[in-house]
Parts: C-alpha cells; structure tokens; sequence
C-alpha cells in the first residue's frame, strides 16, 4: 500500500498503517517513514530525537507491522467492530510492547524508549492535558503529534505495567485486563491498574 493510499483513501488518518478485521493497511517506504516521524517534533530542535529518526533502520520499521499484527491476536476482548472507546490505550500500548520486544535487541528496545520518554515530555503541556482512558475519544482528530503522543504514553504505561508492577510477568498484566473486563469494567482500566498518576 502507497502512503497516499493509506492516508487518504483507505483512512483519513495521516500515519500510513492501520488494520481492520481483515486487512492491514501499510506504507513500506522507510523514507516517507523517517520524514513522518521527525514531523512529529513540530519543528521543535531536538537533534538527539531528529538524528534517532534519520536514522531509522528497517528492523524499526518492522515493529510497526508487527504491531498491526498483534491487534490480530487473541490476546484481546475487543473485536475491531466494537463500538467501546475504554481501555483502548491497553492494546495499543501492548501492540508497540510486544513487537518491539520481539523484534528488537535491548539496546535497540531501551533506545526507543528513551526517545517515546523524550517526546512525552517534551509534548506533555500541549497534549497531556487528557486521561490514557480517553485515547479514543480525540486522538484521531487531532495533528499528526496529538495522535501520536497517546501512543507514546500507552506504551510507556504497558512497560510500566509489565516491567514494575508485574516484575517482567506479562501474564499477569493479560490476567488483569482480562478480570477487569469479564467483571463488567467496574473502574477504568488507568484505574484498576491504578497508574492514574504515572504521567502526572
């Protein structure tokens, strides 16, 4: 799929990857890629970020494909037809966990985090001003930055998740998610794993 395919014809979202129940949607041009990204700093001189960008390998690329390809798993109570806007912050924060935890050497792993870190903060007073259990509700309306600032967060609140509170039990974290759903979402899922505060 043709980057102008996937952002305007196939979807109106202007990040050329997305998946429904029966097809992925993809741009492989890691050129195009690497220039989406660095727009995500809105001009902003961030020469560590710029250069991370620039330097963008095709490994890194892959990850994006395998996030695609975990929203395909059974790991997950959502169907893709399903109207809820809660807890969406869980599969695609654990869509990016997996695939780079798979497909990256640590190095490569701790680097990305680093600069999704980076970014957060960088970010946070201009598009941190809403809850992760609202990820659904705005972030495809926004820039290309406000849409990826949630991702950015639901990845950092996953790794949080499964390397702190769960001592690296990814098993535990699926456990809990599961409970919170088959127990009728009681709370907000921020707030049955209670990390309402870990970006305050």
């Amino acid at each position: 799929t043709s980057e102008e395919l996937a952002t305007n014809v196939f979807s109106d979202v202007p990040i050329p990857a997305f998946t429904n129940k029966d097809i992925i949607y993809f741009s492989p041009d890691l050129s195009n890629w690497k220039n989406l990204f660095i727009k995500q700093l809105e001009g902003k001189e961030q020469p560590e970020i710029k250069s991370f960008y620039e330097n963008m390998s095709e490994k890194q690329l892959f990850t994006i494909v395998g996030h695609e390809l975990t929203h395909h798993s059974d790991l997950f109570v959502d169907e893709f037809d399903d109207d809820r806007e809660d807890g969406i912050w869980f599969e695609e924060g654990m869509c990016d966990y997996i695939s780079r935890k798979y497909i990256l050497n640590q190095e490569e792993f701790n680097n990305i985090t680093n600069i999704e870190l980076q970014l957060v903060a960088l970010f946070k007073d201009k598009y941190g001003n809403h809850s992760l259990d609202e990820f659904g509700s705005a972030s495809y309306e926004g820039s290309l930055t406000s849409i990826m600032f949630d991702y950015w967060r639901s990845f950092l609140a996953i790794k949080y998740l499964v390397e702190e509170k769960a001592n690296n039990d990814i098993k535990l974290i699926f456990n809990e998610y599961h409970n919170w759903h088959n127990e009728g979402r009681k709370k907000s899922l921020i707030e049955h794993f209670e990390i309402q505060s870990l970006f305050n």
